[in-house]
Formats: C-alpha cells, structure tokens, sequence
C-alpha cells in the first residue's frame, strides 16, 4: 500500500468513527489522528521514504486528509452545539400566555399610616404641617425642650421626662412642643391665626418593655388667635378621635396637671361605640392625650400677648393609638422588623 493509500485510508476510517461515535469526545478523536503521536502524523512520517519527485503529491494529500479531519470535527462540534441549544430552549421555553408573577409591591409602616392619617386630617382642617429638620431638630436645646415650655431648671416637673442629654443644653428632645415656640415666634398674626401640627420622634430614657419605648412618636398640634376657647379644643380632639376611630366613638376630658397648659385636660376615647341607647355608666374610656389651654408664661415667652391672643394645645401618640386601633399589645411589635407582623397591616393586601 502507498503512503497516499494509507492516508486515504485514514481518512476514510475517520469518517467512520466520527460518524459511528459522534457523541464521545470529540477532542479524543482529533488526538488520535492528528495530534504529535495521532494516525496521520505517524503516517507522514515516511515522507523521508517517498522518491522526491513524488513528495509534493504526497504532502498535498496528506494536508488535504488533516484538513479534512479537522473540518469533520468542526462540523460535528457544531452540530453538537446546535442540539444542546435546540434542548435547553425547549426546556426553558416561556409561555407568554401564561399571567406573569405579581410584584410583592412596598407598603407604609404601620405608624407612617396612623401620622399620614392624622395630618391628612389636620390638612383638611387648615393646619400647617411641620416637619422640616429646621424648625422641628431632633437635637434641640434646654431652652427650647423645656423652659419655652414653662418650665425652669428648677421645676419638679422635669423629673416626669427623662432626659437623654449631649451637654448641659444640648439634649435630644423629649417632646415635639419644641416646635411650637419655633414657629410661634417666626408667625405674623396679620396674616391670620396660626395653626399646626408637629410630627416627629422624641426621645425618653425609659426602659423599654411592652408599653414603654425610649424612642416614640408624636404630633403635636397647636392654634393660636383671638377667642379661642376650650369648646375649640373639644371640638378639635372629638374630629380627629372620631377620624381614627369611628363616628360613633366619643371623648370625655378630665382636668389635669401640665406646666405648658392651664388649663389642663387628659382625653379619654370610648373603647365601644357610643349611641343614643348606651348608658353613660356602661361606656369604657381608655386614657389617650393630653390637652389644654396653652399657659399664658408660654405665649409671652415666645412674644405672644396673652391678653390679645388665646391658644390650645394638644399632643398625639400615634404609637398609642395604633396600638389601641389595631389591638396591638406591646409597643416593641413596632420596631422589631417583622414582616410576619407587618404584613398584617398591608394596605395594598399582598
């Protein structure tokens, strides 16, 4: 057999296994015909032993079979290729008919939802709602947090709040009627009667348990102008009650005791609806607010004249009343993160 019969050959076995084992490895095959110890390359190897007039011949078939080879190879790979792809389409296959997954959407906290309440509610009443960082710090100072508030460094009352301080003056505040000084002072009585509310965080060095929390929520409201009266404040608290908790609910105020007020009032709020049938000695109140008449020493502190202008304060606990709203027993639920808890509150409902 001449060498260009052998390598003829070759080629010819070569179609064979490439067609007979066209799933093993291809790699395998091109190693053991065309790699440095393969088939082909042994075969040319006796080139030295071809009379020279005819090498070139030779060479040109040997090329042509490693060619050959090789291109084999390639088309197999490919059509390998081709069929893996053709496969995982199949399995990966979309039917676009099919509804897509619904989105799980974001949702306001459960707190965000009672304050948005409540201002959304002020709002319709004509109140200003402030929150901006400028008027309404977190970190506010003694003359503000407290004796704006008609309250002395010297006063007893300052025991009731628990402060956390970063200096002598400098604290994070306890209550938002810091608020109210800040914007009294700045608010031009020819333009009318002022109205607001002050949302925000406050701060207690209270050990936290069920009821407890060193940090909290309030809305602090505030109107000031000429002839208001306690029947203002009544009427005020019964809408905002009667916002959150029904029409049917009612309030009652008992007197009390606050340095900033005289004078002052707790609210109560009806834990059961109330209606023409129901016996005053049957109705459960349930403590939410303080309340009051705005002390004339706060007024002129903040350059108000008491003897031309009256006002009324009020301060809001929406972690309280979300609470009671959603019969939740322990503050803490609020501020642990758990989506199994929050979830509960859902207002898209998914």
């Amino acid at each position: 057999m001449t060498l260009i019969e052998e390598l003829q050959a070759l080629a010819k076995q070569a179609r064979a296994d490439l067609k007979e084992k066209r799933a093993e490895n291809l790699d395998q095959i091109r190693v053991a015909y065309l790699g440095k110890k393969g088939k082909v390359t042994a075969a040319l190897k006796a080139m030295k032993d071809v009379d020279p007039a005819d090498r070139k011949t030779v060479g040109q078939v040997g090329n042509q079979v490693r060619q050959e080879i090789q291109g084999l190879i390639e088309e197999q790979k490919q059509a390998q290729a081709e069929k893996a792809l053709a496969k995982q389409l199949a399995a990966e296959t979309v039917d676009v008919t099919l509804p897509g997954a619904k989105p799980r959407l974001g949702n306001r906290h459960v707190l965000q939802q009672i304050m948005d309440e409540i201002e959304g509610h002020f709002l319709g009443l004509g109140y200003q709602v402030i929150d901006d960082p400028i008027d309404s710090p977190e970190i506010e100072t003694d003359e503000y947090n407290f004796e704006r508030e008609n309250l002395p460094k010297d006063h007893p009352a300052r025991d009731m709040q628990d402060t956390f301080y970063v200096t002598p003056e400098i604290l994070l505040r306890t209550q938002t009627s810091p608020v109210q000084s800040r914007v009294l002072e700045k608010h031009d009585f020819s333009k009318g009667p002022l109205k607001m509310i002050a949302p925000g965080k406050v701060y207690r060095r209270d050990t936290d348990d069920a009821t407890h929390s060193h940090q909290f929520h309030q809305v602090e409201g505030l109107v000031v102008g000429k002839n208001i009266t306690m029947a203002d404040l009544k009427g005020t608290l019964l809408s905002i009650m009667q916002e959150l908790f029904g029409e049917k609910h009612q309030i009652r105020l008992r007197p009390s005791y606050f340095p900033f007020t005289e004078p002052s009032v707790e609210v109560d709020v009806s834990w059961d609806e109330v209606t023409a049938d129901t016996k005053p000695e049957d109705i459960r109140w349930i403590e939410v607010l303080g309340a009051g008449m705005t002390h004339p020493n706060v007024l002129k502190m903040d350059g108000v004249d008491p003897e031309e202008y009256a006002a009324f304060a009020f301060g809001l606990g929406p972690d309280r009343f979300a609470m009671l709203k959603y019969g939740v027993e322990d503050i803490r639920q609020f501020y642990l993160n758990d989506m199994r808890f929050l979830d509960q509150f859902n207002e898209r409902g998914n």
